[in-house]
């Protein structure tokens, strides 16, 4: 379980299996957050970015395209990841991620 806040301040709690394959991108869209993840998961466009509100330590360090691309954020900041290169795994459990990446319109 993990809890998202959109860009509104509402948060609700998500419950993943912690077997899946997935990333975080593919839970948000799955469950209807409105992110444009244009690159589909490849960390080239920062459309999925998320601030780790709670639980940055247990995430593993980001990778240098993950790095490069949150550098060219204006907004970025220390707790900044792309939803799109966080694993869904026990290691989440009590997280909470801030969705600041742009709107799908």
């Amino acid at each position: 379980r993990f809890t998202i806040e959109d860009r509104d301040g509402a948060r609700r709690e998500i419950e993943v299996p912690g077997d899946i394959n997935f990333s975080l991108m593919e839970i948000l869209k799955a469950n209807e957050y409105n992110i444009m993840a244009t690159c589909g998961g490849m960390a080239l466009c920062a459309t999925c970015h998320v601030e780790v509100v709670n639980g940055l330590d247990a995430l593993p360090p980001m990778t240098d395209a993950e790095l490069d691309m949150i550098d060219t954020l204006p907004d970025a900041t220390q707790e900044s990841r792309l939803a799109c290169q966080i694993r869904i795994d026990g290691s989440l459990e009590g997280a909470v991620f801030r969705i600041r990446g742009e709107e799908f319109e």
